[in-house]
């Protein structure tokens, strides 16, 4: 079996509803639900969440229902449990043998049916691989360039320079350290043990596991903030034939 867990909660700091802001004509949720509909592979489709606009929606899209707890709920809250409490909620209600969890959340619309199958493939092909996750490629934010404000409020390197090297040799072109993929939170196709030995995954996504085949795309993202629902709409509008 192959299971679809999507995970979003009522509260929200930064966007005060962002899993459900109409986006081109849907609520932002909408669109991984798609995906995963039209996956050749996923069997079932869960929706782990404590709110009810959020459970109605997932019902249209013919997801099945898993009541978040409320200690799962909070802003401190990973959702790195919620996907483990997801994950053992679906594994003892179906009894069935899982294969594979296909992670998504809420608020991370920027993903296809196709590159939901293509990391399910590519993880059939190589059972030594842990997971299989989308990655958008953002050199300007390479962290040679990251900041930090320090004790006298004045910037200084998030990193030391010499992580990247001997500094004479480095300058501050945005490609000049190589391609810089980040994780863009789309999707996350993982093996049971990813969840079932969380501590084992490297750090921040643990529940990626070790070893972690990308699923390279561009503008991928996950939204916190309302100024990014022009560039999740731009994304959808070039790639709405595989999501509509």
């Amino acid at each position: 079996m192959i299971a679809a867990l999507m995970i979003g909660r009522e509260g929200s700091v930064g966007f005060p509803g962002k899993n459900t802001y109409p986006v081109l004509g849907k609520p932002l949720m909408a669109y991984p639900l798609l995906a995963a509909k039209r996956s050749k592979y996923i069997d079932a489709i869960y929706v782990s969440t404590d709110s009810a606009k959020i459970k109605e929606i997932g019902r249209q899209y013919g997801a099945h229902i898993i009541d978040r707890p409320a200690e799962l709920c909070t802003k401190e809250a990973l959702g790195e449990h919620a996907f483990v409490h997801g994950f053992e909620h679906i594994r003892k209600i179906s009894g069935r043998d899982i294969e594979l969890m296909v992670l998504l959340f809420c608020n991370a619309p920027t993903i296809t049916a196709k590159t939901i199958d293509e990391g399910i493939e590519a993880l059939r092909a190589h059972p030594d691989y842990d997971s299989a996750v989308t990655v958008s490629r953002y050199n300007m934010w390479s962290p040679l360039r990251a900041r930090k404000v320090g004790p006298d409020g004045l910037l200084h390197p998030f990193v030391p320079f010499e992580t990247f090297g001997d500094p004479k040799t480095l300058n501050c072109d945005r490609d000049s350290q190589g391609d810089v993929w980040f994780a863009d939170m789309s999707v996350s196709i993982v093996r049971p043990q990813c969840l079932e030995h969380l501590d084992d995954g490297l750090l921040p996504q643990k529940w990626m596991g070790q070893k972690i085949y990308p699923l390279m795309q561009w503008g991928g993202c996950d939204v916190d903030y309302e100024w990014q629902i022009p560039q999740v709409e731009y994304w959808l509008k070039k790639h709405l034939d595989g999501i509509s």
